[in-house]
């Protein structure tokens, strides 16, 4: 049994494709689509990435010129996430958001064709977080009904996104399940059932992908001198050096909103990307000391070669312990006496990235803080000339009860790191639910939204642009999370005042006091929404001007989320700072 013989898609049948995110799904649509486009016409529904980078990856894999059968596309993402769309004569848009709306899509496309044709649905992932159990009823009225009418349909999903049983009623539902995962370097295809093929499994040779984290300080676009001004203004008390009206710092219950959003969207890879962010971002501690005030260079420069001993590491953070807790981002301390060589335990108090989740049941704060102190030691140990990895995990968390985090900080890999960061997608609604929850109290009953006894509720613009800003620079993974994790979210919160029922225009006016209260931005609304000195791209500008689209990829789903179930509309980012504008601004669509 070859690969090209389990893409070629049976008619009159409905094949899943299921799998955990990065294990292979999106290339196996696209390979099915070279491997079936001379025998029939391809409608490609594509709900997290543009038609044009489809377009893109099906060249690189041969088909170029003319085709031998039409490919048309039910672009599904630019709607949904608030993206400006080009009209084209072979695509219908559609939302992921509305199930309606991408089963009129693909009957259009169907009623042009004259030829029985395969469907693409690359992916139902983003329509099943936005809709729930409502997606079997979309899976047997248009995709089951569309195959019945002599046609094949191959759709993917990622696994662990939503309820076991929603999974086990979409596979029960079709007429063959593969399953997809990523070992190595190989790829394995497990036939689950299939109307023509035995259950199998088949191993496919796969190229190694980069993280996709560009590291920023290696090209042309970032400007050297912002660290040096940020490390002054922090450590200096200045709250006002990036948004001079508002400020910078940004009530905390904002980024959480973002990173578990972004995690409730791919509960498997997210994670990942964040700790590999953040460790990314505090490794770039090396590049920064040469802008850094000259006693702050003597002390570093003074710094040991390497951090394997109790002193050493001691003397690291008794050093960087000044900047975390001006940026309000926690209260460290180095635990001597619990530390040994090459293993050293922190503990943080009033870490922002747990407080609020007291007791979900899980270890949740290893962002941020934790990452960034392994990739700072891994950084500076660079600088002195020593090459190797460092990592950390959580032993202690107020997540899981303790009245304060704590993590282990060692060189080299750690087994249990994997396991701390996939998180199961039940435990994430609920970290979730705890969140909106708390939004809601504040929307409805302007109960506080999150505070802390010593550091209070704000943190510092470096910590948000962790969970937003950097976003500009990493993969494009990263950002469809936030785009997808922002949308659902909006329109959960509107769903939510719509049934507690608060009116549209008190709705409206509701969500931009939170946006004030959260000090995203100072915001105005009218024809427009625009939001001056947003704190998502703000950061950026410092960085470069060189972005040449809109960079606000959370804030704009989650306004589209919000506004499409509030008033039926859509909003589309037109401006925005990240590109050299002086504020973002969203139009009504």
């Amino acid at each position: 049994m070859s690969l090209a013989q389990l893409q070629e898609v049976p008619s009159e049948n409905m094949i899943l494709l299921v799998g955990p995110p990065g294990s292979g799904k999106s290339t196996f649509c696209q390979q099915t689509v070279i491997n079936n486009i001379s025998m029939k016409p391809i409608i490609y529904v594509t709900t997290e990435t543009a038609p044009t980078k489809i377009e893109d990856s099906l060249r690189e894999m041969g088909l170029a010129g003319a085709s031998p059968h039409p490919i048309s596309y039910v672009d599904a993402f630019h709607e949904t996430v608030g993206l400006m769309t080009e009209v084209r004569s072979d695509t219908e848009d559609a939302s992921s958001e509305d199930l309606t709306s991408l089963g009129i899509a693909i009957n259009k496309l169907r009623d042009r064709m004259s030829e029985k044709s395969l469907l693409v649905f690359d992916s139902l992932t983003s329509p099943y977080l936005m809709s729930g159990p409502e997606i079997l009823r979309f899976i047997r009225t248009t995709l089951i009904r569309f195959a019945a009418e002599g046609n094949a349909v191959l759709a993917c999903l990622d696994e662990g996104c939503g309820k076991q049983e929603d999974l086990v009623a979409m596979m029960s539902l079709s007429d063959g399940v593969i399953k997809t995962d990523i070992e190595k370097d190989r790829q394995l295809l497990d036939v689950v059932k299939h109307p023509k093929v035995r259950p199998t499994r088949i191993e496919v040779t796969t190229e190694p992908k980069p993280s996709g984290l560009k590291y920023i300080f290696e090209s042309d676009i970032m400007d050297m001198n912002v660290g040096k001004q940020c490390y002054e203004a922090v450590i200096g008390g200045d709250e006002k050096w990036m948004r001079k009206e508002v400020g910078d710092y940004v009530n905390l219950f904002w980024p959480n909103l973002v990173t578990w959003s972004g995690m409730l969207w791919d509960p498997k890879r997210f994670p990942t990307l964040k700790y590999e962010l953040d460790k990314l971002d505090g490794s770039m501690a090396k590049e920064m000391i040469q802008f850094y005030p000259w006693h702050v260079r003597l002390m570093f420069k003074l710094m040991p070669k390497d951090f394997n001993n109790i002193k050493n590491m001691k003397k690291l953070f008794n050093t960087s312990a000044p900047w975390c807790e001006a940026e309000r981002s926690g209260v460290i301390e180095y635990l001597e006496g619990a530390s040994k060589t090459n293993e050293h335990y922190i503990r943080v108090h009033e870490n922002y990235a747990c407080w609020g989740f007291e007791n979900v049941g899980a270890a949740i704060g290893l962002f941020y803080a934790a990452a960034s102190a392994a990739g700072s030691v891994k950084g500076f140990e660079e600088w002195k000339g020593l090459e190797r990895d460092w990592n950390a995990v959580e032993t202690k968390c107020i997540g899981l009860g303790d009245p304060y985090c704590e993590f282990k900080l060692v060189p080299g890999e750690l087994d249990e790191l994997r396991d701390t960061l996939e998180k199961d997608s039940a435990f994430v609604e609920n970290v979730q639910d705890r969140l909106m929850n708390r939004l809601m109290g504040f929307l409805l009953h302007g109960k506080p939204l999150v505070e802390r006894p010593r550091l209070g509720s704000d943190i510092h613009l470096h910590a948000v642009i962790h969970a937003t800003g950097f976003s500009q620079l990493t993969n494009e993974r990263y950002q469809t999370a936030l785009r997808m994790g922002g949308t659902r979210a909006g329109k959960e919160v509107g769903e939510r005042l719509i049934e507690e029922g608060i009116g549209e225009d008190e709705a409206v006016k509701r969500i931009l006091t939170l946006l004030e209260h959260c000090k995203v931005g100072e915001v105005a609304a009218g024809d427009t929404i625009r939001i001056k000195d947003n704190c998502e791209s703000v950061a950026v500008n410092f960085i470069t001007t060189r972005f040449k689209e809109p960079s606000c990829y959370f804030t704009t789903g989650f306004l589209n989320g919000f506004f499409s179930a509030v008033k039926n509309q859509h909003v589309k980012e037109t401006r925005c700072i990240a590109m050299g504008d002086p504020y973002c601004e969203w139009e009504f669509r």
